[in-house]
């Protein structure tokens, strides 16, 4: 009964960060252009999350007539599924699971997430729909491998893959000044991961109308929305406690705020890359930037061990 409280409660509270996330990414994008932003529906716009939620959930729900019926309401449904209980690995001391192996089960979580995309994009047989899950899957699966190797490299320092024992033990020494090019790749990973600007082609929009989710409306695409800004936050809840120290509660939320607000700012400022520069620029730059960092780290560590054991 207390894990279902716990869960229930902790799916409610992603649910209303998300309605704000929104919100706040529309008045820094405002405010980057220049506007006001949303301002009308309550108190400096405050309830305009609600007023769009409302909308978009009593809002007639179509479905394309050639389409696979199961798999076009299956998929929106099991990408916040997946979203929502990758939460239960957040690094946090409250919770009432305890992951010891937390790291690979993250790496396995976010793996998970390409299915869903995938779903959407074949069963909504449209060809936009199926090259935006493509592109999406090509991307999801390039930059994961040098997310993991980049994750793997914090565990390293700390010689744990429990997230909050690495979250306690670079508590001091952060990663991000450990080895900051590692941490600068961690924020490509994290941009690509998720499909946000610059390397958002699964919804380019430019493109491919809305890309995977070009058939989508109303619940469906409300379900797909709150995934993918669901997982932005976890990301960044997961930068702030492995690569910049972890903390107490207080300081992981201003943490995870600021990377947040560099995922929004990237949107903003940089425009969208080309897919083929992509590609070339993750198995031809990262990766070997990325192995490379790690084996030094890896020989750093050894030698700190060496140290240890004949001081």
């Amino acid at each position: 009964m207390a894990f279902m409280v716990s869960h229930v409660f902790t799916m409610v509270s992603v649910m209303i960060a998300v309605a704000y996330f929104t919100l706040f990414e529309r008045k820094v994008l405002a405010s980057v252009q220049m506007r006001k932003g949303p301002n009308k529906v309550g108190l400096v716009g405050l309830a305009q999350p609600f007023a769009d939620a409302v909308k978009l959930f009593t809002k007639e729900m179509t479905r394309v007539e050639a389409s696979n019926r199961f798999s076009y309401w299956v998929a929106p449904m099991l990408g916040l599924i997946i979203s929502l209980c990758m939460w239960e690995l957040a690094p946090y001391h409250s919770s009432l699971v305890y992951f010891t192996w937390g790291a690979l089960l993250f790496l396995c979580g976010s793996s998970a997430a390409v299915y869903p995309i995938i779903l959407a994009g074949w069963a909504s047989n449209s060809k936009y729909a199926m090259l935006g899950a493509m592109r999406a899957i090509a991307q999801t699966i390039s930059y994961e491998v040098c997310m993991g190797l980049i994750l793997f490299s914090s565990c390293l320092m700390s010689s744990s893959m429990d997230l909050v024992e690495v979250s306690e033990r670079l508590n001091f020494t952060w990663m991000a000044f450990i080895c900051p090019p590692m941490f600068i790749m961690w924020l490509m990973c994290v941009l690509a991961e998720t499909n946000r600007a610059p390397f958002d082609f699964a919804e380019g929009e430019s493109e491919l109308v809305s890309g995977f989710n070009v058939e989508y409306g109303a619940v469906g695409f409300s379900m797909i929305f709150m995934a993918e800004y669901s997982n932005i936050l976890l990301m960044g809840v997961i930068t702030s406690c492995v690569f910049l120290g972890g903390g107490s509660s207080p300081v992981v939320a201003l943490k995870t705020v600021s990377v947040c607000y560099f995922v929004v700012l990237a949107r903003a400022a940089l425009p969208r890359y080309r897919y083929d520069l992509l590609m070339y620029l993750t198995w031809k730059k990262l990766l070997p930037m990325t192995l490379s960092l790690l084996f030094f780290l890896l020989g750093v560590k050894f030698l700190m061990s060496v140290i240890y054991f004949w001081s």
